[in-house]
């Protein structure tokens, strides 16, 4: 599998290209962000994204890659960079990891990444369908009255997520979780923005489901009876 890391830090290359290597990896070495988009191709199984580089930034090379692939994305970032961070994950990033790291940790992020995106395309065709709404997480798609609505995939699985489960409700740390794999600590407002946009994309009038806010707790996918 071939792993592109994208950072203008020669360090991060040499020391995150020996542990990959060792895990069976290849390494694909890029050094700021216009190369890190043309380099984002098929061939790519996961992309390293350092959001500080020349050219386009993180964030913006994230927005450029989201725009026509589903490729899995751990994004690097300085300590401190809170709201790097947070935007990073809501443009569909699926991992985070704060610099200064050990290499070793970034091998099992990734393989963590990979595990669960394999799992979710060997799984069932996961297929959901209501009233005048279907998600398909097989294809990452999701359609509202017979027509496409355009969402990130991150937004696509908190849907999934919630509509496989009428009536269940999540914290927003379960959301977390469950999603992004990890336990992302104080950074429960995401879930709300993502949120916030699903809703805004979906026009449920008349439909008989919804997506509820349950105060002081989380969401839950609500079907009428």
């Amino acid at each position: 599998m071939n792993i592109l890391i994208a950072d203008d830090d020669q360090v991060v290359h040499e020391s995150l290209g020996l542990y990959l290597k060792a895990e069976g990896f290849e390494p694909v070495d890029v050094y700021d962000g216009d190369a890190a988009v043309a380099a984002a191709s098929d061939d790519i199984s996961l992309c390293v994204l350092d959001i500080m580089m020349p050219g386009k930034s993180g964030i913006e090379v994230c927005k450029e890659i989201r725009k026509h692939s589903k490729l899995p994305i751990i994004m690097l970032t300085a300590k401190g960079e809170e709201i790097d961070r947070i935007v990073g994950l809501e443009l569909g990033a699926d991992d985070y990891i704060v610099k200064p790291f050990s290499p070793r940790e970034v091998v099992a992020r990734i393989k963590a990444v990979l595990r669960r995106t394999q799992e979710q395309q060997d799984g069932d065709d996961g297929a959901l369908h209501f009233n005048g709404l279907s998600i398909d997480l097989k294809s990452y798609t999701v359609t509202l009255r017979g027509g496409p609505v355009v969402c990130t995939p991150k937004e696509i699985e908190i849907l999934h997520m919630l509509a496989s489960n009428p009536g269940q409700v999540f914290t927003r740390e379960q959301l977390l979780n469950r999603v992004w794999g990890y336990d992302f600590a104080g950074e429960t407002r995401t879930v709300d923005t993502h949120i916030k946009r699903i809703r805004a994309k979906l026009d449920n009038r008349d439909l008989g489901w919804s997506i509820k806010t349950i105060y002081g707790v989380g969401y839950k996918f609500e079907v009428e009876q």
